[in-house]
């Protein structure tokens, strides 16, 4: 059965659809898919999976893929966004392979649209989320490529800290709504929203600039999949993967909120991005933010620069 796309809530060319997934811990859920089709085919697409505490808004993103005869794709994650049930908790998760079976309807849907190459693009956690999928099915045949732009592979916190997830994830095995602090900084929002300092407009109640409290059980299914990117593993696509050069040390430094990556390390990126085997290149952004093509003009012309140099070298 097809369904037909409506106009998305960002216009301007944008369609979205509706994915019914299985039901889960917390019962009915769906993934909304998004597409901006570009007016030159060349049987090409992006799929797009965002990050957490966030949604696809990027507008300037689909523009640049589609001046290049790509067709861009977006998902909204079950329980983000779009996706967002009035029974869910916002943003939830208890096992990062859950969104695979979104991942793949959507890969399966684009194919069926007639695209011959998708390339997965994903963001900060979805970055880790499409690292694990090409890790798992690295023999899926519809996906071609993967594009990480700072991907979310190491929780940015002390060594105390660091040392206390293995017991935290332990804990949220069997207490998996004990609710913690996200620990992201709400000085990195404010620098990205048009009605404080920055230059983006998006739904503050999608992308608050203080994420809402994580659930126990959401950080130990992240905790899971990152570990499971700690040793070398082998894969099939081709990667190409984005950070900014330096990572904020001072988070009252406006000079660094502006210019560096104030959600995560970016040694920790360079560290774990090299234990992917296979056709890899890891590329430094001086001046990039947490998440790139959010960064300043300049800056971000630099982003489309690499991602579509190394998609050509794809041939």
């Amino acid at each position: 059965m097809t369904t037909s796309y409506m106009e998305d809530i960002l216009k301007d060319g944008f369609e979205q659809r509706s994915i019914s997934l299985r039901d889960d811990y917390e019962g009915k859920a769906v993934s909304v898919l998004v597409r901006r089709l570009a007016i030159t085919d060349k049987g090409q697409a992006v799929l797009y999976i965002h990050g957490f505490n966030d949604y696809f808004f990027q507008k300037e993103m689909a523009f640049r893929f589609n001046e290049r005869g790509i067709h861009f794709y977006a998902l909204d994650l079950r329980k983000y966004g779009r996706s967002w049930l009035p029974h869910q908790k916002f943003n939830d998760i208890r096992d990062l392979r859950t969104y695979f079976e979104e991942i793949e309807e959507a890969l399966r849907i684009i194919r069926e649209e007639g695209i011959r190459k998708t390339v997965l693009m994903g963001h900060s956690t979805g970055g880790l989320i499409i690292t694990l999928f090409a890790k798992e099915k690295r023999d899926n045949p519809l996906f071609d490529a993967l594009v990480l732009n700072s991907p979310f592979f190491e929780f940015n916190q002390s060594r105390v800290v660091r040392k206390l997830l293995p017991l935290v994830a332990w804990v949220g095995k069997y207490m998996p709504e004990i609710k913690v602090a996200g620990g992201f900084t709400e000085e990195y929002g404010k620098y990205l929203h048009q009605a404080c300092l920055g230059e983006w407009d998006y739904d503050l109640t999608w992308k608050p600039h203080v994420a809402p409290r994580v659930n126990l059980g959401w950080v130990r299914a992240i905790y899971k999949a990152q570990r499971e990117l700690m040793k070398p593993f082998s894969v099939n696509a081709p990667f190409l993967i984005l950070h900014s050069e330096k990572s904020v040390t001072d988070i009252k430094d406006k000079e660094q909120i502006q210019t560096r990556d104030s959600i995560l390390n970016v040694e920790d990126i360079k560290r774990i991005a090299r234990n992917i085997r296979g056709d890899v290149n890891i590329v430094a952004i001086p001046g990039g933010l947490h998440d790139l093509v959010l960064s300043g003009k300049e800056v971000r012309e630099n982003v489309y620069r690499e991602i579509f140099r190394w998609w050509e070298s794809l041939g």
